[in-house]
């Protein structure tokens, strides 16, 4: 009976290490995407949970053998990973944003390409800035502060101890806000330049009335964009570093607002 009550106890203590992981894992950036297949989503959550729950503590001794009281506790585990990963996909979400007005101030409003991340159509520009975002993220290691948060955040916030009354989702919606200034710190450089364009070319339209201003501007925008995009690269490297670098930041006062 002894065996018995201890196999529960574990299997209930997986299940919710599995909550926890499955959530993360399935919205992080990158790997809870839809280019990666379901079956290999499972395997890793399930290899992770294996991994983590013997260096994790979890405590389900006041959940009893009830099936709602388990089925609470998970919901609060996925919501808890759901939180997480919204907060580290806002920053593609600002290079994705930026990268969409870029492209439709160059020209290219109307060059569309499949985004197999989000299955929808984004513009040219945004899917260029989104996949080299994800290059920088895999470069510097951000999902390793993925792995370092899932086992720091049984110590930070144990399971069944989500309360979304608390500062949490003010937080949350405080970030949103700094990733619309973000899309905004990303695109400023080729805006200026093409503002800076657009303006040059009204002048000759003045001055030069027989010129056809509205075919010229089409190469002139879209080379000098290319070309702004391509000196600012380092900038928008360390933008995008700086940002991935406050992560665990940012993480750790999600699960200071989740405590109430």
């Amino acid at each position: 009976m002894e065996l018995s009550l201890i196999s529960v106890i574990t299997v209930q203590q997986m299940l919710v290490c599995l909550a926890r992981v499955a959530a993360i894992l399935t919205s992080m950036p990158v790997f809870g995407t839809n280019m990666v297949p379901a079956r290999a989503k499972v395997a890793l959550a399930i290899m992770l949970t294996i991994l983590v729950h013997p260096v994790v503590n979890i405590d389900v001794t006041g959940v009893g053998f009830s099936t709602l009281s388990m089925g609470m506790l998970m919901a609060k585990e996925v919501i808890l990973g759901g939180m997480l990963g919204f907060v580290a996909r806002l920053i593609f979400t600002a290079v994705e944003f930026g990268g969409t007005v870029v492209g439709y101030q160059m020209g290219f409003a109307a060059a569309n390409v499949y985004d197999p991340q989000n299955q929808r159509q984004v513009s040219l520009m945004s899917q260029f800035q989104n996949v080299f975002a994800i290059l920088v993220f895999l470069a510097i290691d951000g999902h390793h502060i993925f792995l370092r948060t899932l086992v720091a955040s049984y110590d930070l916030l144990p399971p069944g101890m989500l309360d979304l009354s608390g500062p949490a989702v003010p937080f949350i919606v405080e970030l949103m806000g700094h990733m619309m200034v973000l899309a905004v710190r990303f695109s400023a450089p080729v805006l200026a330049v093409l503002l800076l364009s657009g303006l040059i070319l009204g002048i000759m339209t003045r001055v030069f009335p027989q010129l056809n201003v509205f075919l010229l501007s089409f190469p002139i925008n879209i080379g000098l964009a290319l070309i702004i995009t391509g000196l600012t690269m380092a900038v928008v490297v360390s933008l995008l570093q700086g940002e991935f670098a406050a992560l665990p930041e940012r993480f750790w006062l999600l699960f200071e607002g989740l405590r109430g």
